[in-house]
């Protein structure tokens, strides 16, 4: 059902945990399946994402995609990180299951809600 990557995400988590003074966070959930993604990141002067952590409530998938899209943005700049889609997220994993596709979707949500919230707080202090 769940490749061999979804399976070493879950059961072996990346960037799991909170950044002090985080440069912008992100929370998306599901109602339907109650899945919630928490995921916060560090941000440098050169727009580069230089840290990632997250905390997820969720499923086997829930977890290996918040894992994975931490791994995948890390040390790369926002850019390049707006580009992270669900379907990119799931490629990386080898593929989920259909009925787990939702679970993708959260996870670069997520870290869109972190982005944004980064550029926000950046555009209020500049004001």
């Amino acid at each position: 059902m769940y490749s061999q990557k979804v399976m070493d995400h879950f059961m072996n988590p990346r960037n799991v945990g909170k950044i002090d003074l985080a440069s912008g966070v992100g929370e998306v959930g599901n109602p339907v399946c109650g899945d919630i993604m928490h995921i916060e990141i560090k941000v440098n002067d050169d727009d580069i994402i230089e840290d990632i952590k997250f905390n997820t409530f969720g499923c086997a998938a829930a977890i290996a995609t918040s894992s994975m899209v931490t791994e995948m943005v890390k040390g790369k700049t926002l850019a390049e990180a707006e580009r992270i889609t669900n379907r990119t997220v799931a490629e990386a994993l080898d593929g989920l299951p259909e009925v787990k596709m939702h679970c993708s979707n959260l996870a670069a949500d997520a870290l869109h809600e972190a982005i944004k919230d980064y550029m926000d707080k950046r555009q209020a202090a500049s004001v």
